[in-house]
């Protein structure tokens, strides 16, 4: 029988949980880095080890917490989300002989459904803030000025917009680092959409710009949520 762990103990491991993280930002400031001084045999292997570090780091900093997160579900949608985002990230990879743009949208369609369902019900989500009327005012501001160049895939660029919308809304009744999460992630997508579409209109600072905040949002989502189960428990 193993003995109780003492305060200490128990303090040290409060204050460990975000230790997880580091090899999730490390492995994100290589990608990032590489995409700013156009280094692609450095990205794209470095780009694939992303969700799969941040998995690491959830899994780390979510010891111990299935009954203040609510049960084993959450843990799954958590983990459900990050997986079908790597495979948003490596959808050319993945699916070399399929369309990578309808692939991507597909499984970052899937990823926030995932984050949506886990926001709204084990996120500690309150009421929806007045400033996220925001958030349908930029869907149809994106729709408008990408609409000529979506052609085929419009309906599906619209429908993508509304589920990242709602991730980005349902992350706005959280806590605000969930929040910032949130708006970071459609803040990418958003100049993502930029350079798929518009690409003579985007900087070339854009491209490390998109993974920059993708990566600190799908980072202070995962860290938010870890944060109020800890409070919750």
């Amino acid at each position: 029988m193993t003995a109780a762990p003492t305060h200490s103990q128990t303090s040290a491991t409060s204050r460990a949980w975000w230790w997880g993280f580091l090899p999730f930002i490390a492995a994100s400031a290589v990608h990032i880095a590489a995409r700013a001084v156009d280094a692609p045999d450095i990205a794209e292997p470095t780009k694939l080890t992303l969700m799969p570090l941040l998995a690491v780091a959830a899994l780390w900093g979510g010891r111990g917490l299935v009954r203040a997160a609510g049960g084993v579900l959450p843990g799954v949608l958590l983990m459900a989300a990050l997986f079908f985002s790597w495979i948003g990230d490596g959808a050319g990879t993945f699916f070399p002989s399929a369309p990578e743009l309808p692939v991507m949208l597909g499984s970052f369609g899937l990823a926030h459904i995932c984050y949506i369902w886990l926001l709204a019900r084990y996120g500690g989500a309150g009421r929806l803030p007045r400033w996220a009327l925001v958030f349908p005012l930029w869907w149809v501001l994106m729709l408008v000025v990408l609409w000529p160049a979506l052609g085929g895939l419009a309906p599906a660029v619209a429908a993508y917009g509304i589920v990242l919308a709602g991730t980005a809304a349902t992350a706005a009744r959280c806590r605000p680092m969930v929040a910032a999460g949130g708006l970071l992630f459609l803040a990418s997508d958003t100049v993502l959409a930029g350079r798929i579409f518009l690409p003579e209109q985007m900087p070339d600072w854009s491209n490390p710009l998109v993974m920059l905040t993708y990566c600190a949002g799908q980072g202070l989502i995962v860290a938010g949520l870890l944060r109020t189960w800890r409070d919750g428990r």
